[in-house]
């Protein structure tokens, strides 16, 4: 029932980014360190629930990393990276990436025509960074059935899953308030 989850966020501090309220935790930061027990719990859990019905799994440099890689080893299914420095590659795929705090490029290699990708990453608050991911990977002619966020901070999940038609599943639905993160 994701314990070591639920209670990892009541030490967790809250700083301001401009006028965003950003939370710092070992799963969205690395800060503190990220237990490996707390990894566990969470693959465990999607292990349990997912479909698993694709054949890579997909995540944004760089916090999603850790969850993607330790999917990876649970399932034995291969992971990409959608990156954050151009490699230059004839086949990389440019995404634009406006966050609630800042605003970048992404490049997507190593997702093919016909892959069917479980997409997972830290924290979906306004929705830029997997929007311009899915609506890449769909560009490229992959599919993704399933989309695992650890931390879903806000009320785009539901938009996201009707525009792309992708099923989005929170493991937590956090709130920010003042310095707290408290779990819905």
């Amino acid at each position: 029932m994701l314990k070591k989850l639920i209670s990892s966020l009541k030490d967790c501090r809250v700083i301001k980014l401009g006028n965003y309220s950003y939370f710092v935790h070992p799963l969205s930061n690395g800060i503190p360190s990220i237990e490996p027990a707390l990894l566990e719990e969470l693959v465990e859990e999607v292990a349990e629930k997912s479909k698993m019905n694709f054949n890579k799994i997909v995540t944004v440099e760089a916090m999603g990393i850790p969850f993607a890689t330790a999917l990876s080893q649970k399932t034995g299914l291969p992971q990409t990276i959608i990156r954050k420095r151009q490699l230059g590659l004839p086949e990389e795929i440019s995404v634009q990436q406006v966050t609630g705090y800042s605003e970048s490029k992404l490049f997507i290699n190593g997702i093919e025509k016909g892959d069917s990708i479980m997409f997972v990453d830290d924290v979906l608050s306004t929705g830029s960074t997997l929007r311009a991911s899915l609506k890449a990977i769909g560009m490229i002619g992959a599919k993704v059935p399933e989309v695992w966020i650890i931390f879903n901070r806000g009320d785009e999940a539901p938009k996201i899953e009707k525009e792309f038609g992708v099923e989005i599943h929170s493991l937590l639905n956090v709130r920010v308030v003042e310095d707290r993160v408290l779990v819905q």
